[in-house]
This record gives C-alpha cells, structure tokens and sequence, in this order.
C-alpha cells in the first residue's frame, strides 16, 4: 500500500508528466511542502517523500528546483544506450536499428543555458537550500537524464553531435548539503552530466555517466565522499572525475572510458584515495594534479592509454602531447604505489615526433613516494599503423585484447623537474628511464636483466 509520501507522476492531478515532467515534479515538491510545514511533530515533521517515474519517455521543458531534504525521486531503469555510436552512423542505417534512443525511465532534457550563459539555467535538476542546517539526503535513482542533441559551438567540428556542448546539465547542486547519493542512474549527452559545490558525505555509486561534456565535477569544495563502481567517460573537451579542494574524497572500483581529456583531475585536493579502478584513455594526462595536491594516495589502478581506433573520431584529441605525462602530478606527499600503467601508441602518432613519451611527470611539489610500477611501453612491431574500425565497438575491443605483435617502445619512466625535490623514486624504471637531479631526489632503478 502506497502511502501519503509516496507520488507517482503519471498519477498526478497537475500537469502531464509526458509533455513537461518538470512542471509535474515541482508541483509535487510544492504539495510536499505544504503538508509537511511543521519541524517538529512528535520528534518527527519532515520525513520527505518518493517520487517515482514508471517506465517511459518524460520531456523536460520546466526545471526541477529541490530545496527539500529526505527526498527520493527513482525510476524503473537507467535506460542507457549509446547516441554517439548513433549519430555516427549514416541515418540511413538507423531503421535497421533495435533501438534508437535511450530507454528506461528516460527524462528527455529540452531546456537549454546556451542563451543565458549560466551553467544553472540549463540543468535539469536544480538543487538549491542555503540556511542551517544543510540540505539532506536527497538521492537520484534508477532513472535516465538524456540530452537529446550536442550542437554547433563554432569549432569547425564537421558532425555537430561530436562538439559535446548544448548548455545543458542532468543534476546541478548549487549549495552546501550532507549525504546525497545517486545510484543506478544513466546520464548522456548532455555538456556537464552532474555538477555539486560544496557536497559533504556524497556517495555516486553504480551509475552509467558517459558521452557527457563532462561527467561529474566536485566545484568549490567538500570532504568525506566516495564515487564508487561507476561506468564513466567523458568526451575529449572534459573531465570523467573532476575534483576541487577536496579532502578526504574515495575514488575505487570504477571504470574510466576514454574520450576524457582527463580520467580524474584533481585540483588542491588532499588526503583521498584512488584505488582499485582501470582508467583507459587515448590521450596524455590520464590523471592530472593541479596546484598543491598533498598527501593523496593513487595505488593499485590500471592505466591504459593506446590510440583511437573508431574512425569517426580520428580527429578530435585533447590537445596535450607526449611530454605532458601520462600522469602529471604537481603537489607534496602524495604517494603513486603499485599501479600498472600500460602505453601502446602507435610511433606516427607521437607528439612531438621523434620524442619520447613521458608516462609519470612530477612537475612540482616535494616529497611525493613513487614506488614499484609497472610500466609496460609498447608499439607495433610493424611501421604499418593499424587502420581505424567504422565499428566503434569492435575497434575497441580488437584494441584492447590484440597485444602480440607488439614490440618495445623506448619512454622516459618519469621526469621529475627541478621545481619538484625530496621525492623518492623507487622501482618504477631502470636508470635511462628516469630523468631527475639524484642529488635533490632519492632514486633505486628497476634493475635489468642480469644486474
């Protein structure tokens, strides 16, 4: 039995949640609201309430605005498909398709900040409380937040839908808040999938995040959350995991999709943990540190970076070249121990030509631990580069399992510059392979084969 806090909203006396489900949710939002005004009923008031959204196609043309804890809006499916390999297939091709667009309980987002120029105005849900104490427990479940369209941005980009930009964003939180959770969720297409400042206790667990601008950014900052079990990949203009002066963020288990410009970004981020999660990119700096990222742990994850193998996009990149690093890292005490980083690029495809790859740069800071990597460099034993697939999934599999035929290929372990000293390197490189000043740095090569 259904009770008074639970709302179904094809079951709602205002608005039709088909045509504009945002008119729907707010009015139940509003209706919450009005029964539950007292604070303190009996050591209770404010319980909150479900909204559920059945199987189905929901435009979206009013934005969500959420100022209410305890809140949990939920659907029957994630609905996730991929529109990019979609809109690169020649529309001739789309009736023999099983299915055309995302499915699930799917909100179709038609509201755009493109004309304003504020990031808010185009998201979604909206989700804004300021006073004591925070905003609380609100979560996201189980449902779709598709963006419909990618758009002209004038880049010169040939498909509009590879521009990754339309002004819009699934879920944006605007103020400080306590446990929120999103889970089960599927989010496409849109320029920021889910954007929070301020989030304290965030859990982002099992969620479909990709072909996103970008695909979750911690702004402002914030403490003690975790992004946990999520399939992820951002396009090549944005981030995968953005973090801002964070302390104390749990990063695991996750699985990192290229086009990303960067896998996870960290900027003054402090004392967190990134563990156990397999990042693949086509691009250098996988994982970046910007400013003064102290006392973080990176341990135990695999890193991938090869080169785009789906012909449709050859072109785009992230701008970055060989040098830059693999991982770039700039900040104090942070420890990189026990990853496995794998590079297998094609010898035409590096930048600058007749250059070596850097994988682990260390551009400034001190102190920071480097220890017993496993860097595995490789090219194609043949001068032949391998041609680009038309099938996006093929490719990448072919990609990823085709490791025969693959010879060595000469890279700089790590580099550590000169702004960055009383680091320890250890194990991660025979001694051609690291270039640092061994006066300023602590250093043991990997040895070599009969040394």
């Amino acid at each position: 039995m259904a009770g008074k806090n639970y709302y179904d909203v094809t079951d709602w006396n205002t608005g039709n949640p088909y045509e504009d489900i945002g008119e729907v949710i707010n009015s139940i939002i509003a209706d919450i609201k009005c029964r539950q005004s007292e604070a303190d009923v009996e050591e209770g008031g404010k319980p909150g309430a479900v909204i559920y959204i059945p199987s189905g196609d929901y435009h979206l043309r009013t934005q969500v605005v959420i100022d209410i804890s305890y809140l949990k809006i939920m659907g029957s499916g994630h609905g996730f498909v991929s529109s990019s390999i979609r809109y690169n297939l020649p529309e001739s091709e789309w009736a023999d398709l099983h299915e055309v667009w995302p499915g699930g309980s799917r909100i179709l987002v038609e509201i755009s900040a493109k004309d304003t120029g504020e990031e808010a105005a185009g998201a979604a849900f909206y989700v804004e409380r300021n006073g004591n104490p925070r905003i609380s427990s609100v979560e996201f479940e189980n449902f779709c937040i598709d963006g419909l369209h990618f758009t002209d941005d004038g880049s010169g980009v040939e498909n509009p839908e590879n521009t990754y930009t339309n002004g819009k964003t699934g879920i944006y939180v605007a103020s400080a808040q306590d446990s929120f959770r999103l889970t089960g969720m599927g989010i496409v297409y849109l320029e920021h999938g889910v954007t929070i400042y301020h989030a304290d206790a965030l859990s982002v667990h099992d969620n479909f995040i990709a072909e996103c601008g970008n695909c979750l950014e911690l702004r402002g900052w914030g403490q003690a959350s975790k992004i946990t079990d999520n399939l992820m990949g951002a396009g090549y203009k944005g981030y995968s995991i953005y973090a801002q002066n964070f302390g104390g963020l749990l990063i695991g288990s996750n699985n990192i999709f290229p086009r990303g410009k960067s896998s996870i970004h960290f900027d003054n981020v402090a004392r967190s943990s990134i563990t156990g999660n397999r990042f693949h990119s086509f691009y250098p700096g996988m994982l970046v540190f910007e400013g003064n990222c102290s006392e973080n742990l990176v341990s135990s994850n695999h890193f991938l970076r090869d080169n785009e193998p789906w012909a449709p996009m050859l072109e785009y990149n992230n701008g970055l070249n060989d040098l830059y690093g693999l991982l770039c890292i700039s900040g104090n005490y942070n420890s990189i121990i026990a990853n496995h980083i794998s590079e297998s690029i094609h010898g035409q495809s590096i930048h600058p030509a007749g250059e070596k790859p850097v994988i682990i740069h260390l551009t400034s800071g001190m102190g920071n631990y480097i220890s017993s990597n496993h860097i595995v460099a490789t090219t194609e034993a043949s001068s032949e580069q391998t041609e680009a697939s038309d099938s996006c999934f093929s490719a990448q599999v072919d990609a990823l399992t085709m490791t025969d035929q693959r010879v060595p290929l000469e890279v700089i372990a790590v580099l550590v510059e000169k702004e960055s000293i009383q680091n320890t390197v250890l194990d991660t490189g025979m001694d051609s392979q690291v270039i640092m000043d061994k006066s300023a740095n602590a250093f043991r090569a990997t040895p070599g084969i009969g040394e």
